[in-house]
């Protein structure tokens, strides 16, 4: 019997029993769901039906509008539930399995995405597979019930052709991940990979391509590093005029701090509204070390408000974070309306109602409100008569056209984003999605501890620490790291961005609160993550060979989280040249091998990647300090380093007597490094080889700007 209340059947299916909230929104659908395990497989098999594999997550908004439309409709769980075992996969829990099944769906049909729907065999082969399907046939769509009848008649009727189908696409699946390395690294690669993102940056609205656009944190990182490295201002330009657009545009949350997940227009002005941790990770690290190559307090003030909205809205009361917020949510003037980007909008009588008349003036010439709404394109009309905050103006254009002071205008500004916010808490806010996932919290790490060096405010550091207590007190056990946690149940064998992010997370933790503990963790996990991982062509698994999956595959794509390889790859040429291990640095120099074949014909596909090579053709620079990073001149010196940017340089501190112990069995250097009249002091260092030392600031300063390369050192 119906829930009037909720419009689902009251009798819960087996998802009841999971934690996931993706899967928890599906446990009331008339579907007899089962979460992915032995049992359906098994059910399958005894029974001669074909599998439906459904995957998503619980903040997709075409997710929702497949359950709405098909999920919740009994004559479509007839159909369901008389012909198919249903599986429903949350793809944030069980990455690996959505990475096979995303690849099926793209070799099957030319593109993927959520909610992806995909029909196997009970030996988990596909044999077809598609994304959102409508209820009824449109727009040259199949209807979900149409199509499930003619896979159920195809099934009883020509299953040959099926098994035809399962066989070519799992060969292609099997062998996508084998492919011969390249002998020789060749920094040409960057080459290429740099003169693709020319011949696709849009040079009018900037970022890439002329459609939707993505953040796609890691070719911003990649264009910075190889800007640094060949000189190349073109490069750097690209990227601080990337995030310049961005931040100003609609896909940044101007009110509360933190990015949407993408815009559907080609000038950042229309989001979709969905806000994911790892794109905050990311996007916080970008912004850090834009402003540290240029100095603009506008990237600095990006990031920290970005880390203020983490750490309010998405923070666990024990450390860990949670992992997005849903771009639908109630209309705040509608309350019967659920809607896209809803708790974002703002019509322009309720701004004049919040500010007062001069200031309600700026606000609206700043962020482009118009009083029938400033929506791009609505095709779903979602925003009819509401706007969406972006920046038509800077503030200092803005100053110069109101006639305004910039200093006093900036801060009326921030006044009344205050007082907007306040408002807008009073909204119904969007669905949070509230499991903790690792490889996210690992980024967040990193976000953090650069934010805490970088921008001098302790106590990000101490929030990173908090989030790396967090991981090892619920989400390591037996030395083996776990997938998810949420309302106390860690679940599912780590995966390799699991590990690869973790152990970036500790390097970067490390190096930020110069705490050893830290690097003997990143050590250790390094070594595991060989062991469930590592293959011994090069490059790594995705998954662990214990996942008993249809086949183990390789991430060939720094997307809209980098991949696990290009991530491992830095983390060994890191490791090996911190502690002097020719074993890490070959494993590092080995994965970025095995991928060169991508690299060359395609390296914007893994700018991360790219980023790594740069990286393994220079020197080892090191900059090794001996004094108590507690002590004012080793912070003075500290400074120097943390707010410029210098992506190949190491910093140690030589601080005592674990760290010397440490370094000493690597750099055997180290023990000879002293501090000079009692102060603290710092040695630059090339190729393990040191500059005579200084205990001056400035000095060390004019020294680090003649870093413009590597050959100047």
């Amino acid at each position: 019997m119906p829930d009037t209340d909720t419009g689902k059947n009251m009798s819960p299916n087996h998802l009841i029993n999971e934690k996931s909230p993706y899967l928890l929104q599906h446990a009331y659908n008339p579907v007899n769901w089962y979460a992915w395990g032995d049992q359906p497989f098994e059910i399958a098999r005894k029974e001669n039906k074909p599998i439906f594999l459904s995957i998503g997550y619980s903040t997709c908004h075409w997710c929702h509008v497949m359950e709405k439309e098909s999920f919740e409709s009994e004559a479509i769980a007839d159909i369901l539930n008389k012909h198919f075992i249903s599986i429903k996969v949350d793809r944030e829990e069980r990455p690996d399995v959505d990475q096979i099944y995303m690849l099926a769906t793209q070799a099957m049909t030319g593109s993927g995405g959520w909610p992806m729907s995909v029909f196997l065999f009970a030996d988990a082969k596909p044999f077809y597979a598609g994304t959102y399907f409508p209820p009824e046939t449109r727009h040259n769509y199949p209807g979900f019930g149409d199509l499930l009848n003619s896979i159920a008649r195809a099934w009883s009727e020509n299953s040959e052709a099926l098994h035809d189908s399962a066989a070519k696409i799992t060969d292609f699946l099997v062998n996508v991940s084998r492919m011969e390395s390249k002998e020789k690294l060749s920094i040409s690669w960057s080459d290429s990979g740099f003169k693709e993102f020319t011949e696709s940056y849009d040079s009018r609205y900037h970022g890439f391509g002329n459609t939707n656009k993505f953040p796609r944190p890691s070719c911003l990182d990649f264009l910075l590093a190889y800007g640094y490295r060949a000189g190349s201002n073109e490069s750097s330009a690209m990227a601080r005029k990337t995030l310049r657009a961005m931040n100003m545009g609609g896909m940044y949350d101007h009110i509360g701090g933190g990015y949407h997940r993408y815009s559907v227009d080609s000038q950042w002005r229309v989001p979709h509204f969905e806000k994911m941790l790892y794109d905050q990770a990311q996007l916080i690290v970008t912004n850090l070390h834009l402003y540290q190559q240029s100095g603009e307090q506008f990237f600095a003030e990006a990031a920290q408000d970005t880390i203020t909205y983490v750490l309010r809205d998405l923070q666990h009361p024990d450390g860990g974070l949670y992992s997005a917020e849903d771009a639908d949510s109630v209309n705040p003037y509608d309350p019967q309306e659920h809607s896209e980007g809803a708790f974002y909008l703002w019509k322009e009588e309720e701004i004049r109602e919040i500010l007062d008349t001069d200031t309600a003036k700026a606000f609206i010439a700043c962020y482009g409100i118009r009083p029938h709404g400033n929506a791009l394109s609505d095709p779903g009309g979602d925003f009819t008569g509401r706007n969406i905050l972006y920046m038509e103006k800077s503030v200092e254009e803005l100053a110069v056209q109101l006639g305004k002071n910039r200093e006093e205008l900036r801060k009326l500004l921030q006044e009344s984003r205050r007082k907007l916010l306040v408002r807008r808490n009073k909204r119904t806010r969007p669905h949070l999605d509230d499991k903790i996932i690792t490889s996210w919290n690992s980024l967040m790490i990193s976000a953090l501890a650069q934010a805490g060096s970088i921008l001098g405010v302790r106590r990000y550091i101490l929030e990173a620490q908090r989030i790396t207590d967090f991981i090892l007190n619920n989400l390591f056990q037996n030395k083996k790291l776990l997938r998810r946690w949420r309302e106390g149940e860690p679940r599912f064998d780590g995966v390799l961005e699991d590990y690869a992010f973790f152990i970036q997370g500790l390097l970067d933790l490390h190096t930020a609160s110069h705490d050893a503990r830290y690097l003997h963790i990143a050590i250790d996990l390094s070594g595991q993550q060989q062991l469930l991982f590592e293959d011994p062509a090069g490059g790594f698994y995705s998954s662990q060979e214990s996942a008993g999956l249809l086949t183990r595959m390789k991430e060939t794509y720094d997307g809209a989280e980098p991949s696990g390889n290009s991530v491992s790859a830095l983390n060994f040429l890191r490791l090996g040249r911190m502690l002097n291990r020719p074993d890490w640095i070959e494993t590092g120099e080995k994965t970025i091998k095995f991928f060169g074949k991508i690299l060359e014909a395609q390296g914007s596909a893994m700018p991360l990647m790219l980023k790594a090579l740069e990286l393994s053709q220079q020197p080892p620079q090191q900059l090794i300090i001996c004094g108590d990073p507690d002590n004012k001149d080793t912070r003075n010196l500290l400074q120097k380093v943390n707010n410029r940017y210098l992506p190949f340089l190491q910093i140690l501190l030589a601080d005592d007597v674990d760290h010397r112990q440490l370094y000493a069995g690597s750099l055997n250097f180290i023990d000879g490094l002293e501090q000079v009249d009692g102060k603290a002091t710092a040695y630059l260092c090339m190729d393990y080889s040191c500059q005579m030392p200084t205990n001056e600031a400035e000095e060390l300063a004019q020294m680090l700007d003649r870093m413009t390369s590597v050959d100047n050192l």
